[in-house]
């Protein structure tokens, strides 16, 4: 039988090329999904991930996202890191 697709969102890895990752959370830190141009979003470095995470961060709030948790490749670096103002 013939292996399926993961369809969590723990399951996702990024390129090598961009191995840095937000693990986007609701309050009790089970994973939220995304639309748009932020879901998935991967990152050649911490800086470019902790940018970008710094400037959309109100749009992740909108999307339900209240924590964030930083990954490099299947690394856990930090967090959860609250979203609240």
């Amino acid at each position: 039988m013939p292996e399926q697709p993961a369809t969590s969102g723990s399951a996702f890895r990024p390129p090598a090329d961009q191995p840095w990752r937000w693990r986007l959370e609701d309050a009790d830190g089970a994973e939220v999904a995304v639309t748009g141009d932020l879901a998935d979003q991967t990152f050649p470095s911490q800086g470019d991930a902790e940018s970008w995470v710094g400037e959309i961060w109100h749009e992740l709030a909108d999307q339900g996202v209240a924590q964030v948790t930083l990954f490099e490749a299947d690394r856990e670096v930090y967090g959860p890191m609250s979203l609240s103002a």
